[in-house]
């Protein structure tokens, strides 16, 4: 399109040329045609090849002006876009500088051997021979000689100017898409943390209910001949543990449409919490085993998020207690208060160890969700067999800066 635009222009000045008499004696029509030809049709193809164009641009240039040929305007501008397409297009940074500095060295050159030639001829210097020290004649070359600086300094400045904002748009485009995969991945992090958060909480509260209506509907069916109230109280029981179970469903669903926040998610599941631990040890000991609760230092406030996990690994130890040790194990639940830490203690006497390190290595979800838990807040976790029989599981977890992990 530049091409073509300079190659009219250039013809229409190359008429007005001839017809206002530039020169005395300028080239045949069909050569100067030729001539704007070639300084303005390589354009045509300046970002593809832009060193070899501005080459053959410079060389029909000088061509132009030694066999006299009236156009001069579209020639200029042809051998500008040339110079500054080179800056602004080529990849070979130094091919790039080669080849403009060879380019106005050889115009610099061709500039000189002409102003020379004006000097040193009689008839062109005769206008100019009287007038005095700063002559018009050097004025004139003064004129022609700066005109030139600017007009090649202006090619080379805008196209490494043009060059270098293309470079940092596309860094800036490279750091923007950067940013959009990272803030995808991060938005894939969140989704994949929340809904193991999710699948950990529906787990924990799934797994001890279901486990809980298990022995009591157990001990109803025993007991539902030889005494129908007992067996009625453990129904109730039942009803009781699905009821709550509905109720911890309900909040978990909750989170889903409310946002991610540490204090929602421990508000999702209600009041659940270390303060609700006596509660769930009698809950424990209303299925049969022989549980007891004790705290050991002076309360402190607890997070949210810290308490809720604290619930959550007691319950679920209180879980395995009644599916590995028997409901006729008996369970101590220590809740030890320190002055940077709070620990967790859900020790039994039974003899559930052996199979609950086997159901944890084979993929068992209730040690994995308490190590979790655990690594979320920074805290350590023992799980093992006691030396005296039995099974412990001991998680204790700062109240300062999170640091640590479950191990």
């Amino acid at each position: 399109m530049l091409a073509a635009a300079l190659l009219v222009g250039g013809i229409l000045s190359l008429a007005l040329g001839r017809t206002a008499g530039m020169y005395d004696d300028p080239a045949e029509g069909w050569v100067a045609v030729l001539c704007v030809l070639a300084v303005t049709a390589p354009l045509a193809v300046r970002r593809r090849q832009p060193a070899v164009v501005a080459v053959v641009v410079a060389a029909a240039f000088v061509l132009v002006g030694e066999l006299r040929v009236p156009e001069t305007l579209f020639a200029n501008i042809a051998l500008f876009m040339a110079l500054y397409t080179v800056g602004a297009w080529d990849r070979n940074r130094a091919r790039a500088l080669w080849v403009r500095a060879g380019i106005v060295v050889a115009m610099f050159v061709w500039l000189l051997v002409a102003m020379f030639q004006a000097v040193t001829d009689p008839e062109g210097i005769e206008g100019f021979s009287n007038a005095g020290a700063f002559s018009p004649l050097v004025a004139y070359l003064l004129i022609q000689l700066l005109t030139n600086i600017l007009y090649f300094a202006g090619a080379w400045w805008f196209g490494d100017h043009a060059w270098n904002a293309a470079r940092e748009r596309a860094r800036t485009e490279h750091r923007g898409r950067l940013l959009v995969g990272e803030r995808r991945r991060v938005e894939e992090q969140a989704v994949a943390i929340e809904r193991l958060r999710l699948a950990r909480e529906l787990h924990d509260a799934v797994a001890h209910h279901v486990s809980m209506m298990g022995v009591q509907a157990a001990a109803a069916r025993t007991v539902q001949a030889s005494d129908p109230q007992q067996a009625a109280l453990a129904l109730e029981q039942v009803e009781d543990s699905a009821r709550e179970a509905v109720d911890e469903l309900h909040g978990l669903l909750s989170t889903l449409r409310e946002s991610g926040t540490e204090t929602h998610a421990a508000s999702a599941v209600g009041s659940l919490s270390v303060e609700r631990l006596p509660e769930l040890v009698q809950q424990a000991a209303d299925t049969g085993l022989t549980a007891r609760f004790q705290v050991i230092g002076e309360p402190v406030r607890v997070p949210p998020l810290t308490s809720l996990n604290l619930y959550r690994i007691c319950q679920e130890a209180l879980t395995n207690v009644r599916k590995h040790a028997g409901t006729g194990a008996q369970v101590d639940v220590r809740l030890r208060y320190d002055a940077d830490a709070v620990e967790l203690e859900v020790a039994d006497d039974g003899t559930g160890a052996r199979r609950v390190l086997r159901r944890g290595t084979s993929g068992g979800l209730g040690l994995v969700g308490m190590r979790e838990r655990v690594a979320a807040d920074g805290g350590t976790l023992e799980t093992g067999a006691r030396g005296r029989g039995g099974y412990l599981v001991r998680a204790r977890v700062p109240l300062g800066p999170r640091t640590g992990g479950a191990r």
